[in-house]
């Protein structure tokens, strides 16, 4: 009878928990997304698309920079205008998809950049590897038999590494290991590049949040002045999304004066405008300070950078009513030839009170007039009466301008072009062209000096020209700290190419009985095998080919040290 062993039934293994749906369905996905968003891969994918949306911004006029040659363009290109319009395709750096772009990709540099920086921090606090086991088979290695303890002669290796971190290790079995690394400072390079260009992130981020830009054209008279103290006094005015208008920096700038240097081809050579300026408490006490404006070369005030952008000209004329009451104005008109500053524009006059005491005669007979101003006559066409300029310095200027009567719309509240009138007006018959005293309807042909009357006796003079100049005030708080970030990167980027990675490892062990180091050791000392090997990324790390000298700087004692530099070797007098 044997006896029989029951053997226990193997247990099974208990069913895995299923991970619930919240980390399925969100946690997972999301985790994922957030991997592939911070990915160095996403974030160049992300910067060339955001190079190619800003393409259509330099290709198509931009209504935040001139609203009426945006819907000048909408309106010639029909459906397709209106599409792009619709698209926002003329507000391209402020529409919702170039947002979005920008948006994803500061998230996917500061989601990159943040573990790296982290890993660059702990990399500046690691110590050197420890060594490895078949040194044999490092990119450089050397073996050398010194005299000495093995502990003696390690010591001597790592107090000879200086400047090196080095570790120091004593094996049970009496063999010493001295790991020695340089070159953290590289990692601190990378550490500063990272985070600079986070930096720079965040600054240029926080000046399109709280900066803005507003231009607005002077006459260089001395007369119209700029105050910033509104977004009303411009022309044109772009603000971050936190700025309101109302928290403006205070400061009144006027054009003394314009100059305008041409070649001989009519390209621009230079441009140059005197301002008067005040700010602060000079705003109180009313005294000026003078500056000159040229071309990139801006003036700094109050925080604030004022550019000069261009310039052209604007016509004055003198309306003379029947009653003998006179209107004069200077109105600066737009260039529409770049080359040549031929330019067009329009005026509107206000009929004087005393003339019509009724209201509505007086809005049904209102002057206003366009036309075009030419620095540098010149006439071709039937019976020489079509004016066009031949250079864009006034040598000869003169005008060619049609007048109307009637309501120019001065007095409904509504804003109109500066540069033409409404035609809505002139088609409704509320605004009619007068025939003047030369007796075309075409327009008339004045020069600095010449008048033309109308039917009623309302005369029209050209009194002359002023120059004028377009400026763009331009504040950015936080463009120092981009300077100093885009420094601090440079700095670091050299400093991490620059700086190279170096590691030693150095195994000292006894030497095998009966050996003598070099053949030329004193009798009774002992003698140590010092195995040596190095790693670099590159040659050009710091030793190249000179690996074999560190060994022997290294293992020599001090006293051979000494020696050695007081008596070099041929071959060392001639590197001297």
């Amino acid at each position: 009878m044997t006896d029989t062993q029951t053997r226990p039934a193997a247990s099974s293994p208990a069913p895995e928990r299923r991970p619930s749906f919240a980390r399925r369905r969100l946690l997972w996905p999301a985790r994922n997304l957030w991997r592939s968003l911070t990915s160095m891969r996403t974030a160049l994918a992300l910067l060339f698309l955001l190079a190619l949306a800003a393409v259509p911004g330099a290709l198509l006029p931009q209504r935040e920079l001139n609203a009426q040659k945006t819907q000048s363009y909408i309106d010639s290109h029909g459906l397709a205008g209106r599409i792009l319009d619709r698209l926002q395709f003329f507000e391209v750096f402020s529409s919702v998809w170039f947002t979005a772009i920008y948006v994803l990709l500061f998230i996917s540099l500061v989601g990159c950049l943040t573990p790296r920086m982290i890993e660059h921090a702990k990399s500046l606090r690691a110590q050197p590897v420890a060594t490895p086991r078949n040194l044999a088979r490092m990119p450089r290695h050397e073996t050398r038999e010194v005299a000495g303890e093995p502990e003696q002669v390690a010591a001597r290796i790592s107090d000879n590494l200086k400047g090196w971190r080095r570790t120091t290790t004593v094996r049970d079995d009496g063999v010493v290991e001295v790991s020695a690394e340089k070159g953290y400072l590289r990692e601190f390079g990378n550490l500063v590049f990272h985070f600079a260009l986070l930096a720079l992130l965040v600054a240029i981020a926080a000046g399109k949040l709280w900066g803005y830009e507003g231009t607005r054209i002077l006459v260089a008279d001395g007369q119209q002045g700029l105050c910033n103290t509104s977004t009303a006094v411009y022309d044109s005015f772009r603000g971050g999304n936190l700025v309101d208008g109302t928290d403006l920096t205070p400061f009144c700038i006027t054009i003394d004066d314009f100059s305008a240097k041409y070649l001989q081809t009519g390209q621009p050579d230079m441009y140059s405008a005197t301002l008067n300026y005040q700010t602060g408490s000079d705003l109180d006490t009313g005294r000026q300070e003078s500056a000159t404006v040229k071309v990139n070369d801006p003036l700094r005030i109050a925080g604030d950078r004022i550019y000069l952008l261009g310039h052209g000209y604007a016509p004055t004329f003198t309306v003379r009513f029947t009653n003998g009451e006179t209107r004069t104005q200077t109105v600066p008109f737009t260039p529409n030839e770049t080359a040549t500053l031929l330019s067009s524009g329009a005026a509107r006059f206000d009929t004087p009170a005393g003339l019509y005491p009724n209201p509505d005669d007086r809005r049904k007979n209102q002057i206003a007039l366009e036309g075009i101003f030419a620095p540098t006559a010149a006439y071709s066409g039937a019976n020489n009466t079509l004016l066009s300029s031949s250079f864009p310095a006034a040598r000869d200027p003169a005008v060619a301008i049609r007048i109307y009567e009637g309501d120019t719309g001065l007095d409904t509240g509504r804003p109109q072009n500066v540069y033409s009138l409404d035609q809505n007006l002139i088609n409704q018959g509320r605004l009619r062209q007068q025939v003047t005293s030369g007796g075309s309807r075409l327009g008339t042909n004045l020069t600095v000096g010449q008048s033309t009357r109308l039917p009623d006796g309302t005369t029209v003079s050209f009194d002359g020209y002023k120059q004028w100049a377009s400026l763009q005030v331009s504040h950015d708080p936080a463009q120092q700290y981009v300077l100093i970030a885009a420094i601090a990167m440079l700095a670091g980027l050299l400093v991490s190419l620059l700086v190279k990675r170096r590691r030693v490892w150095a195994r000292v062990s006894p030497a095998p009985a009966g050996s003598a180091p070099g053949g030329s050791s004193t009798a009774g000392q002992r003698l140590t095998v010092v195995e040596m090997a190095g790693l670099a990324r590159t040659d050009q790390a710091g030793w190249g080919e000179g690996f074999p000298d560190l060994v022997d700087k290294v293992t020599a004692s001090r006293d051979a040290t000494d020696e050695a530099v007081a008596s070099p070797t041929p071959a060392q007098k001639s590197e001297r």
